[in-house]
């Protein structure tokens, strides 16, 4: 697991951007695994400023989106629908054929969980896995207490959750208490993971993921089992965690050149 230390929100925006867009062009045909949210705003933002002055090409790109709100129709500006083509994919040349996001609005959602991973799998698997974390540590919409044996699957939306996501709408009532979200076996599953954490209401549960057990009370602990894991921190996020856990890991020095880069060692 590594860890690259971001002065602030726009950097790092620009290190998860540089790091998607090196993806990009070292496999043009990339799947790649894509979140929502405030935390990645700023990373699709910079995708798409590269694309316009560098003519990055995503034309050959699929790409699979984590989870969708139940029952809120694509059209919907709350829907993860709406986000994903109003943050990024109207901005840049992708097929929107090569674009998978998890129906809300199915008829049948044991179906469609199924159809979901039948999909990633026929696309060879997530090549590089892009998370955000919540409060309570949930990746995805898997909130705490989810098996990390899951795969894709309709979720019930804890309260903490749907607190934060109220800034999106106008009361607590209109967020949605379920979710179809892509499974934690499935996540693990991708060969890169990418987790962004940024500002300090994610500082004590990044110092709860670097130090603490891992734990299904935890989603987002399982993390530490993977072999390929970045998280890009900002200096608000990273409040909370030891000096101890800072040493540099100057083998990736070049690659995310002018960061402050440290590993987290895990023997798990």
């Amino acid at each position: 697991m590594k860890i690259v230390a971001a002065t602030n929100f726009q950097d790092m925006s620009q290190l998860a951007a540089d790091m998607i867009i090196n993806q990009v062009k070292e496999k043009p045909s990339s799947v790649l695994g894509l979140a929502t949210g405030g935390t990645v705003i700023g990373t699709y933002e910079r995708i798409i400023e590269d694309y316009k002055k560098n003519n990055t090409s995503y034309e050959h790109i699929h790409t699979v989106n984590l989870d969708e709100y139940i029952g809120v129709e694509p059209s919907n500006p709350n829907s993860y629908h709406y986000y994903m083509t109003d943050h990024l994919f109207s901005h840049i040349n992708i097929d929107t054929n090569n674009v998978h996001i998890p129906s809300g609005l199915a008829k049948d959602y044991e179906e469609e969980c199924k159809k979901y991973e039948k999909t990633i799998e026929e696309l060879g698997g997530v090549d590089l896995q892009l998370l955000g974390i919540g409060v309570n540590g949930h990746i995805g919409f898997n909130e705490p207490g989810t098996s990390f044996q899951s795969v894709t699957h309709v979720e019930k939306l804890t309260e903490s959750t749907r607190k934060a996501n109220m800034r999106f709408f106008n009361s607590l009532d209109e967020v949605p208490t379920q979710a179809i979200t892509m499974g934690i076996s499935t996540i693990m599953k991708s060969k890169k993971i990418l987790l962004l954490v940024s500002g300090k209401k994610k500082a004590a549960i990044l110092s709860q993921l670097l130090n603490g057990d891992i734990d299904e009370q935890v989603p987002a602990s399982i993390l530490k089992t993977h072999p390929d894991v970045t998280i890009i921190a900002d200096k608000d996020a990273l409040a909370l965690v030891g000096d101890e856990k800072k040493r540099c890991f100057s083998s990736d020095k070049k690659e995310l050149s002018g960061t402050n880069l440290f590993s987290v060692r895990t023997s798990y």
